[in-house]
């Protein structure tokens, strides 16, 4: 059924491949705050696909199947593009910051693999207010790391370091993701082995 709700998140699908096209060229600032202000626009149409779809009435099959979907697609892209970039380095632990991106990576693979098992045993899993918190921090890590590389400049002095700031905030918030993600992915996996006897 295709009504605006779903019209909005196959449009988030379907910016994907340009959201991955601007981020391929590190040193091109146009390119980073062009995917930035797109990483925005697809985080808007995230937002109000779910509240037209609740608010009208127009939940369906099709947008409850595609909407988590659509934004492990663009998380999962968007990690997978900054890694190969290098742009998931940083102060302290240098390239170890790919491994906060490689845990998120993994637990959305492992969720929709305990989502796909406990669908034909009628089990959900409802989102808890920490999932939540872990997707927002996630949001706000992956845009950040995006402005960081547009706005090379924003730098602030910290001790003896120059730092690029929405660059360190990305990398802090992401390790935040990543051990929300920890978190969270062990409360859905003890929900699924109750039902794996």
């Amino acid at each position: 059924m295709l009504n605006l709700p779903n019209i909005l998140t196959l449009s988030r699908i379907a910016m994907i491949p340009l959201l991955a096209a601007l981020l391929w060229w590190p040193g091109w600032t146009t390119g980073y705050l062009a995917a930035f202000v797109l990483y925005c626009l697809m985080g808007i149409t995230d937002y109000f696909d779910g509240y037209l779809a609740r608010t009208s009435g127009s939940v369906s099959k099709l947008g409850i199947f595609l909407d988590p979907i659509a934004d492990k697609i663009m998380v999962v892209s968007v990690i997978l593009v900054l890694t190969a970039m290098g742009v998931l380095r940083g102060p302290f632990v240098g390239d170890m910051h790919v491994v906060a991106g490689m845990i998120i990576v993994m637990r959305e693979i492992a969720v929709s693999g305990l989502r796909e098992f406990l669908g034909p045993l009628q089990v959900s899993i409802p989102v808890s207010k920490l999932a939540k918190w872990k997707t927002t921090f996630q949001l706000v890590s992956l845009g950040a790391l995006i402005l960081g590389q547009g706005m090379p400049w924003w730098n602030v002095d910290v001790g003896d370091m120059v730092i690029n700031l929405p660059h360190t905030v990305g990398l802090i918030t992401l390790w935040a993701a990543a051990i929300l993600t920890v978190i969270t992915g062990w409360d859905y996996l003890r929900v699924g082995l109750k039902h794996m006897d």
